[in-house]
């Protein structure tokens, strides 16, 4: 089993995480983890909120969707945006160290992984289940479970590469974790995507302008923009896959509250547009 320490720092108290003992890590002050049998390791600070993040239900069926290929255009942005990187003069190790802040099921992740072979990955969610898919996905990825919302478990300037596809984001901890001239793939819909499904009322409505306050939130905390990539394109999708956009995201929890369960299944194959920015930013360098 693969697990690499020196991405972590411990969420009580800050120091270094290393190996302790057998499928053990732990800091000098004397708090102890224990690394599970799938891989991953469960670092929430203190008082942490009880929530869990996406269950097997919604993952699963993300782990459906994304295998029929439907999102694989925007699989191929983010493989090319992580091409902006470029390993600094004078460097010994030319391949990067991959971090991923809400890996989900680790499609993502494992693309970029291929594209980068010698890479370190570091596979990051807040639902346990997400971690340990993850690290399935991405032979000798590290996997933790963290609260994107609360300071990292992380050692300061230790990601070369960052990526954050469809999830929630914490700027100023990005900016403490990638290391300057590091890139961060940030990944956000458009307010037309899979706008067929939002007017039948099958999907939540997406704000308009969320691009740009991701980019102003990052600029604010020391991201400069490099690249700016609008992706639209239509998916011809059938009844079961549109069941499976719904049940993967949000909209699956007003769903399963009675607030939205209208997909028409009699419905043949309808097309759906898919619309998103991929946005690369670099972490600023001094001046």
């Amino acid at each position: 089993m693969s697990f690499d320490t020196t991405w972590l720092r411990c969420p009580n108290c800050v120091e270094p995480l290393h190996e302790v003992g057998p499928l053990v890590i732990g800091c000098a002050t004397g708090h102890r983890f224990d690394v599970s049998k799938y891989g991953t390791v469960t670092l929430l600070p203190p008082k942490a909120p009880r929530t869990t993040g996406d269950d097997r239900e919604m993952l699963t069926a993300r782990s459906s969707l994304l295998d029929s290929s439907v999102y694989a255009p925007i699989s191929e942005s983010v493989v090319d945006a992580t091409f902006r990187w470029q390993p600094e003069p004078g460097r010994q190790r030319m391949s990067p160290r991959i971090a991923d802040f809400g890996c989900g099921t680790g499609y993502y992740t494992a693309a970029v992984a291929r594209a980068h072979p010698a890479a370190d990955v570091l596979v990051t969610d807040r639902s346990p289940v997400a971690a340990r898919m993850a690290v399935r996905a991405v032979e000798g990825a590290t996997g933790v479970v963290l609260d994107i919302w609360r300071p990292l478990p992380l050692r300061d300037g230790v990601v070369d590469i960052a990526l954050n596809i469809f999830a929630p984001r914490n700027p100023s901890e990005y900016a403490r974790v990638i290391r300057e001239a590091g890139i961060l793939v940030v990944v956000v819909p458009r307010e037309n995507h899979l706008e067929e499904l939002q007017q039948r009322g099958d999907m939540l409505s997406i704000p308009e302008g969320k691009e740009l306050q991701v980019a102003t939130a990052l600029g604010q905390v020391g991201f400069d923009a490099l690249d700016r990539t609008g992706l639209e394109y239509e998916a011809l999708v059938d009844a079961a896959q549109r069941r499976l956009l719904t049940a993967m995201g949000p909209t699956a929890h007003h769903a399963r509250e009675g607030e939205s369960d209208r997909l028409d299944e009699s419905v043949g194959a309808m097309s759906v547009t898919v619309s998103v920015e991929v946005l690369t930013f670099e972490r600023r360098r001094p001046a």
